[in-house]
């Protein structure tokens, strides 16, 4: 590389350098409000995920019985939330502190990933740049959720992969089929649609052993038998004895799949359409760039990581259909890998012709332009509604003396994250609402904007509930106020004193008698 391009290269890392920096600016605001990506993860996902390291500092118990312990099935976050809650404590901050690190750690991971996979001089630093200052990025990646945690485990699985040769031995040889077989159980523990990832870490294998499916599977059987003894041993030794119905729950609370509601192609329309979410002009981009590259360089059919992206993206795009929740969060994991096949397909495209180059660096300019500029105005606007009315929240419990501080709400472990506050769900769990309720005895229920109807059916029997307070959060017209109820114990009826009565008339006792009865059991 001649002096030009290695300080063209640091210019640009040093600039993707200021933009990851500032994602670990003001930690605790909202998630950007009045944004396009209305995702219902903010409400409640950085709590649920997180929920068992959150129990265990505050409550000294990971598990509670019959409420939602996802833990059970995806425990690698709440073990690495569990490791600086130790050290730095429980707060929304030190969460999102976690994920900004998870962040840094995927830039690295890209960096070394395309310089070893010889992707270009400049390519490795503008796919950095392109990831750092993307604003959609930008935003899910600052929540301490468990996509940003797949994407890095997924960029190590193919980073391992490419250190895969048939020439190698001894230590050399193996290391990086013993690496895989540690990363993919990892990877489904941490997210079980990591399953749809697979395939691109499997094409790593198979390129890395020249084409050669003997060759492949020398590699691919020992990685898989050591990735599925590490899992069943979690699950046999772990999970079976002890929570299978936890584990068997998180599965069937998330069953349910729109996909044979609406026509396939319409399912199939809005699964690509909402790539956008991504940015409009980069979506676009990208999908000109790979279907050129396609179609004009047939060395791309050879390029290992250039295929791998690919399947990887095809793979969670299958999953996103099929599953046709279209949540702007899962389409991070997407956007990751579409963002650093932008960066190699415009390299491969401009090799040729001058004119060519010169587009794709324009294009470049503009798309990076335009997200950093978005970015920076989340930056510089930060809202804190959400923390403010957690700590309201907190305030108003605080002041009842009653002291039962125990709150019931769908976002009550976020509230947990950011008050301390301790909290059970009021929409997932092994135990009807209604039995967790009578075991667990809340003395408060928030809830957004309304009380559902199944909310209301668990609580009436057993609680009056008293509306206190309700505080503004967030911009989402159906989920913007959370309103505070007491919940307050109805009184247990009073047995009915018979006066003593010296029977004079039979006829006449036994009537009243059965009158009394009768009004009674009504």
């Amino acid at each position: 590389m001649n002096g030009n391009y290695r300080g063209v290269r640091w210019a640009i890392l040093a600039l993707a350098a200021v933009f990851f920096a500032l994602h670990a600016v003001h930690l605790n605001a909202d998630f950007p409000n009045h944004s396009p990506w209305m995702d219902w993860a903010k409400y409640t996902d950085e709590g649920w995920y997180g929920d068992a390291a959150i129990r265990y500092f505050l409550r000294g118990n990971w598990y509670v019985s019959g409420d939602f312990n996802p833990a059970v099935a995806l425990p690698v976050w709440p073990l690495l939330e569990a490791g600086v809650f130790s050290i730095f404590g429980v707060s929304l901050g030190t969460a999102r502190g976690l994920a900004v690190g998870v962040f840094g750690a995927i830039l690295i991971v890209t960096y070394l990933l395309l310089r070893r996979m010889r992707q270009g001089s400049l390519v490795p630093a503008i796919a950095v740049l392109l990831l750092a200052v993307s604003p959609f990025i930008y935003a899910f990646s600052r929540l301490a959720i468990l996509e940003p945690l797949l994407i890095l485990l997924t960029l190590l699985g193919l980073y391992a992969g490419s250190f895969l040769s048939p020439q190698a031995k001894g230590l050399p040889r193996w290391l990086p089929t013993i690496t895989l077989g540690i990363i993919m159980p990892l990877m489904v523990l941490t997210k079980t649609t990591a399953v749809f990832l697979l395939p691109a870490i499997f094409w790593m294998i198979f390129a890395q052993s020249g084409y050669r499916w003997r060759s492949a599977l020398r590699f691919a059987l020992p990685a898989g038998a050591i990735s599925a003894t590490l899992w069943a041993s979690y699950f046999l030794i772990f999970v079976r004895p002890h929570y299978l119905a936890d584990y068997r729950y998180l599965f069937s609370a998330n069953q349910y799949t729109s996909f044979q509601k609406e026509p396939l192609w319409k399912v199939i329309a809005n699964t690509f359409r909402d790539g956008m979410w991504m940015g409009r002009i980069s979506y676009l981009l990208v999908a000109v760039a790979i279907a050129a590259v396609v179609l004009t360089h047939r060395k791309a059919w050879r390029n290992p990581l250039y295929i791998s992206l690919l399947l990887w993206v095809a793979g969670y795009f299958f999953f996103l259909a099929y599953h046709n929740n279209l949540q702007p969060r899962y389409y991070l994991v997407v956007a990751v890998p579409l963002t650093i096949l932008l960066a190699i397909s415009l390299t491969l495209l401009s090799e040729d012709r001058a004119w060519v180059r010169g587009a794709a660096a324009a294009a470049l300019a503009v798309v990076t332009i335009r997200a950093g500029m978005e970015t920076l105005h989340y930056v510089r606007t930060p809202e804190y509604t959400y923390l403010n009315a957690a700590k309201r929240i907190r305030s108003t419990i605080d002041a009842d003396p009653r002291g039962n501080h125990l709150v019931l709400s769908i976002s009550g472990s976020n509230l947990a994250l950011m008050t301390g506050l301790p909290a059970i769900c009021d929409d997932f769990g092994t135990m009807d609402l209604d039995k967790r309720v009578a075991a667990y005895k809340p003395g408060w229920f928030i809830a957004w904007n309304i009380v559902e109807d199944d909310k209301m059916d668990a609580l009436a029997p057993l609680y009056k509930l008293t509306r206190v307070a309700e505080y503004p959060a967030l911009d989402d017209p159906e989920r913007n106020l959370l309103i505070v109820y007491r919940l307050d114990p109805k009184d247990e009826p009073k047995p009915v004193k018979k006066p003593r009565k010296q029977p004079q008339f039979m006829a006449t006792s036994l009537s009243d008698g059965k009158a009394k009865v009768s009004l009674d059991d009504e």
